[in-house]
């Protein structure tokens, strides 16, 4: 009997006051009970639970009567309502204390019900057949790539020069490479022309360890070293160093430091800095020295690194020079207009130069503007087809937000280009890319190129951009 009492599922100490007053005190010595109530009244409840009384039997030889457990839940209803979901909310009947539903009430409620259960399966059979749709495609997905990995490591690598150039090798390079075999193929299209080895790649590590472990000595801001740097120049860029790459990729938390990568990255920037000391270390450079290290080993890595930054495109912004970037934006200008007329003029309008968005997504090859599987795939290609590649995945970026782009301003435009979205479908973006055409009056961009060398675009020097 008391475990019952134990849990009865409300409280009645506001009963308490008054049945105290009822019952004897147990000091008193009295076995006097006070008149007895109707059974199943509130007092009784209050009874039974006060802490004086220990025992049913106890209470039994003070009043006379016994208990009768059943009047308690019987009552439950009138003392509270607990709707255990939705469905109770709309098909229970009220508390007895209110008003009961009317017919037409009831019905109303029952097909309101029936709408919400039908609601809600349509929503389940629609969750699960997009669930099995993105299955069936990742599945898919997984198979290309294993076959497509097949097909590269035992026909195309072992035969590369002769295939790298075949119709079916672009076709099947165009559609991503397999991740196991990304950084020999991204190695072997960017080829070694400066001829660095791993040996060499350990002797500019080893100057760079040195250099910063004599980090704080004091020196001259004058000096100058064997290669022409000056000290206050490399000093700051090792401090550029670290500050970039604890920004690099922060979602991953690998190249912070103490994440596995942060190192290695630390490794190859500060090696770099000691082997092209006139270029130096650039904003931008970490983001591409990490993709490469995420697909190749540390020297290889360092190799690839050296010599896509000695590419014309890249070397230019790098070393920022203004009269050759001013020439590729010239170009970019001339698709722009070809492919996106109507973009093109709305962007004039507001004055919007193509440096304002191009110049963030050049230096870092887009690893810092797309998400990083679609900027790898981004890289394949431009492995293969060159800094063209580059200006033509800028020109699909905007033709695949170009309904966007044309209702907006000046700022929003530039916010909306700095800062793109992070869901956008890789699918969707190289079917924007492919229809984008590279001729001008049947000029290719490299022809295109060669003749603006000798342009002036005089409006390009006031450049708010450039000149920053």
């Amino acid at each position: 009997m008391q475990n019952s009492h134990r849990s009865f599922p409300f409280s009645i100490s506001f009963l308490l006051p008054r049945r105290n007053k009822e019952l004897p005190s147990p000091a008193t010595g009295s076995g006097a009970a006070s008149p007895a109530r109707k059974d199943g009244a509130p007092g009784n409840l209050t009874s039974v639970s006060t802490p004086n009384l220990t025992s049913t039997g106890e209470y039994e030889t003070r009043t006379g009567k016994a208990c009768k457990p059943a009047a308690h839940f019987s009552r439950r209803k009138n003392f509270e309502f607990e709707p255990l979901s939705t469905t109770a909310l709309i098909l229970e009947d009220r508390p007895a204390n209110l008003p009961a539903k009317s017919p037409e009430e009831a019905l109303r409620h029952r097909l309101e019900y029936d709408e919400m259960v039908a609601e809600a399966k349509k929503r389940e059979i629609k969750d699960a057949q997009k669930k099995k749709k993105i299955m069936r495609e990742r599945f898919k997905q997984e198979e290309n790539i294993a076959s497509a990995m097949v097909i590269w490591n035992t026909e195309i690598l072992p035969n590369w020069e002769n295939m790298r150039c075949t119709r079916r090798v672009r076709d099947l390079w165009w559609q991503g490479l397999p991740p196991s075999v990304r950084g020999k193929v991204w190695s072997l299209a960017i080829g070694n022309e400066l001829n660095i080895t791993s040996e060499l790649y350990e002797i500019f590590l080893s100057r760079a360890k040195e250099r910063w472990k004599n980090f704080n000595e004091t020196c001259s801001t004058n000096d100058t070293d064997d290669t022409g740097s000056s000290v206050a120049d490399r000093e700051a860029s090792l401090e550029l160093i670290k500050l970039d790459i604890s920004r690099t990729f922060p979602s991953l938390f690998i190249f912070q430091k103490g994440g596995p990568y942060h190192d290695l990255l630390h490794s190859v920037l500060g090696a770099y800095t000691c082997y092209r000391p006139d270029v130096g270390y650039v904003q931008g450079m970490s983001f591409v020295a990490a993709v490469l290290i995420l697909n190749l080993e540390e020297a290889d890595a360092f190799i690839a690194f050296a010599n896509l930054l000695n590419k014309p495109c890249q070397l230019a912004f790098f070393r920022v020079d203004h009269s050759t970037m001013l020439k590729y934006f010239a170009v970019f200008e001339v698709f722009f207009e070809e492919n996106l007329p109507k973009l093109f003029l709305h962007f004039k309008s507001y004055s919007l130069t193509p440096d304002i968005y191009l110049i963030d997504w050049i230096f870092t090859l887009y690893s810092k503007s797309l998400p990083l599987d679609l900027a790898c795939r981004v890289w394949d290609v431009f492995c293969r087809d060159g800094e063209e590649f580059l200006f033509r995945t800028a020109l699909g970026i905007l033709r695949l937000h170009e309904d966007i782009l044309l209702q907006m301003d000046f700022i929003h435009i530039a916010q909306f280009l700095t800062k793109l979205p992070e869901d956008i479908a890789s699918e969707k973006l190289f079917s924007c890319i492919a229809v984008i055409q590279m001729h001008n009056s049947n000029k290719k961009w490299a022809q295109v190129f060669t003749s603006l060398i000798k342009c002036n675009k005089e409006d390009w020097n006031n450049s708010p951009a450039l000149k920053s």
